[in-house]
């Protein structure tokens, strides 16, 4: 078994991971230390930090990666440009980060990459909705889309309300049609699940920067 540094465990998507790994010795996890944001003293061995914390908490956790040889998993969004620039040149560890952890997601995007490629001339919208104590707005999620089509993050349509799980919609349109891509996470577990598969994946790698392509590549 492997053991986990789960940091951020009092967090709702801790809280998750802790219950999937606990649940399923088939993904070759266990939990040897949770740390909540309160910051804890760490376990003296780990194999693995998963962390969804905050961006301070990344920046701490990623330096105790490097200084212990482990590899390190992330979906924190957020973060601060230069960290996000260290973690993408990592070259001593083995290192996942996404702003989106969930593989149906990496699919949607796919997705999104197609209807752009087909609907060539098409003007566009996005729209995208989270629970009202997410702090980023537009969400890492929409970011990255928004990217993939050149469009303006700045004009990202964005909501927070309740406790929305996550929807984000993307819209082609012309003066004679609209054509609408939307996924809708429905529960949190979805990005957890992710979050477990990809660690019991990463735990087996050599050191660089891995994204959620890479995972899915080698399925």
């Amino acid at each position: 078994m492997h053991k986990v540094l789960l940091n951020g465990a009092d967090g709702k998507m801790g809280a998750m991971i802790k219950d999937i790994i606990t649940a399923n010795p088939e993904y070759n996890l266990q939990i040897c230390c949770l740390r909540t944001l309160n910051k804890e003293p760490v376990c003296d061995e780990f194999d693995i930090i998963i962390d969804f914390s905050s961006p301070e908490g990344v920046a701490e956790m990623y330096q105790l990666a490097l200084k212990n040889k482990k590899p390190f998993l992330s979906g924190v969004t957020g973060l601060p440009e230069d960290l996000l620039n260290k973690l993408k040149a990592e070259t001593q560890i083995p290192l996942f980060y996404a702003p989106n952890v969930s593989i149906s997601v990496y699919y949607f995007a796919e997705l999104v990459k197609l209807a752009r490629k087909f609907y060539t001339g098409y003007d566009i919208s996005m729209h995208e909705e989270h629970h009202v104590q997410k702090k980023d707005a537009p969400s890492g999620t929409a970011k990255s889309l928004a990217q993939l089509l050149d469009f303006p993050p700045e004009n990202i349509s964005c909501k927070r309300e309740g406790e929305i799980t996550g929807t984000h919609e993307v819209s082609f349109f012309s003066p004679l049609e609209e054509i609408s891509l939307v996924h809708k996470a429905k529960d949190r577990k979805l990005f957890a699940q992710s979050a477990v598969v990809v660690a019991s994946w990463l735990v087996s790698k050599s050191a660089g920067f891995y994204t959620m392509k890479d995972f899915v590549n080698e399925r």
